[in-house]
């Protein structure tokens, strides 16, 4: 295998697919940015990764504090120079049947803050790493359940199940991909997004309670893709389904609503929205 010398960070990458993500990526020779909150399995995963002939270090942060979203990217930012790929993947799953309505530290419905808002603070603070480098690759890992947003009931006050939480979040995670692969046009940055694989085997998946259908090697490889592959240098605002490109629900595609959630979004954490030409 020709060894990839780039410098790649995966959010929740000391459990399920973003772990195995990290593990496959120190095979090819990648400096792997570990995030997660158990410096435990953190070490774990980079013994693993620099045993494979890569290297890399822990970022720890909670996704439910936008605090300590900043924190990590400020902590990313003195260390390196420039960043060929971030990989949008911790996440929280539907929290079981009998979940009621959570919030986070600042105080927002829990999925949606963890799920969606949490990437998007740490993208938005990350772009001119991506950008220092010849090209830079963003992966979100979203998912094929995809709710519609209500604008009047974001963070779902009425009518809140665990399942429409994620879901929305998720949907949310895609109509920010497209908004930032438009917004990125022209540029060395791209932006993708995927559902990479149906209940993996992952602690996720255990704990909402749904028996696992796929594995994470089958998802690992879909996330794959969207870093490595030389087929999609270049290759911008598009969801994949697996390893297939697809469509996703009607809403993402609606340009007011990506409108809306964009401002709402640099709204929420706290950040000046940039001048940019929509389409």
């Amino acid at each position: 295998m020709i060894k990839d010398r780039k410098t790649v960070l995966i959010t929740g990458a000391t459990d399920g697919v973003g772990r195995r993500v990290a593990e496959r990526l120190g095979e090819r020779g990648a400096t792997v940015l570990v995030h997660g909150r158990d410096r435990d399995r953190a070490e774990a995963v980079l013994a693993t990764i620099r045993g494979n002939g890569g290297s890399g270090a822990f970022y720890p942060a909670d996704f439910s504090s936008l605090v300590e979203v900043r924190a990590l990217a400020e902590a990313v930012i003195r260390v390196h120079g420039h960043l060929d790929v971030l990989v949008n993947n911790a996440g929280i799953g539907v929290g079981g049947r009998s979940a009621g309505r959570q919030t986070s530290r600042d105080g927002h419905e829990l999925r949606f803050a963890v799920n969606y808002l949490a990437g998007f603070l740490l993208t938005r603070l990350l772009l001119p790493l991506l950008k220092a480098g010849p090209t830079a690759r963003i992966v979100n890992v979203s998912s094929v359940g995809q709710q519609r947003i209500d604008f009047t009931n974001v963070m779902l006050t009425k009518g809140y199940s665990g399942s429409r939480a994620y879901c929305q979040s998720k949907l949310a995670q895609i109509m920010f991909t497209f908004d930032l692969a438009r917004e990125l046009q022209g540029t060395s940055v791209t932006a993708n997004c995927l559902h990479p694989a149906t209940y993996m085997n992952t602690t996720m998946v255990r704990m909402d309670g749904i028996t696992p259908v796929n594995t994470v090697d089958e998802g690992s490889r879909a996330i794959l893709q969207l870093i490595v592959s030389s087929d999609l240098e270049g290759k911008t605002g598009l969801y994949f389904n697996g390893l297939l490109p697809q469509r996703a629900d009607s809403q993402a595609y609606d340009a007011l609503a990506c409108e809306y959630l964009r401002a709402l979004s640099f709204q929420l954490v706290g950040l000046p929205e940039p001048a940019h030409a929509s389409s």
